[in-house]
């Protein structure tokens, strides 16, 4: 289900309260939600761009807490967490961007045509490796099919062509994603 704007205004409002607060050594806010669609179980993940370049995304692949609760669980992760960048600073909130993809189920693909580029993300497994690619990234990084499949295999720490080994799982997924960026 799609979210109104006024519910991704919300989300987005968590995302930066939750942010300036903890980067400022105090607590994250609390927040009373009304929306049913926003207290529904559903994976999300938070992006975080300075300058347009990414600055820190974490997310749940899966449903496992309230939307709104997830949000503001992966803003932290994002800002705090995400092990490619070090801990956001107070001096950085200025020039950053937040940007909130609410995702739907995963579907398991058996041929890579089912692969809709811009509509469905990349979920790749295969053993203990797996990998993440939210549908925006082959639109931003203007990657055909067998590419987004490459980086994909990349983010999981496998070969760029295990994607074609019969061992390996695809998964897609669709995301309602949208940021604060004018």
């Amino acid at each position: 289900m799609e979210l109104k704007q006024d519910e991704k205004n919300i989300l987005l409002d968590i995302v930066k309260k939750t942010i300036a607060s903890r980067v400022n050594g105090k607590e994250a806010p609390k927040f009373k939600v009304d929306s049913e669609i926003l207290k529904e179980k559903r994976g999300a993940f938070v992006t975080i761009k300075k300058h347009d370049r990414l600055r820190g995304c974490i997310g749940y692949i899966k449903a496992v807490k309230p939307l709104w609760e997830t949000v503001q669980e992966m803003a932290v992760a994002a800002a705090f967490h995400d092990p490619r960048f070090p801990a956001l600073k107070p001096e950085e909130l200025p020039g950053l961007s937040f940007e909130v993809s609410v995702l739907s189920p995963l579907k398991r693909v058996e041929e890579i045509n089912e692969i809709q580029l811009g509509k469905h993300g990349l979920y790749i497994v295969r053993g203990y490796n797996s990998g993440l690619l939210l549908p925006q990234v082959a639109v931003e990084h203007n990657l055909d099919r067998e590419s987004f499949l490459r980086e994909t295999c990349y983010k999981a720490g496998l070969p760029p062509d295990a994607w074609k080994d019969r061992e390996t799982e695809i998964y897609v997924f669709s995301a309602d994603y949208f940021s604060d960026a004018a």
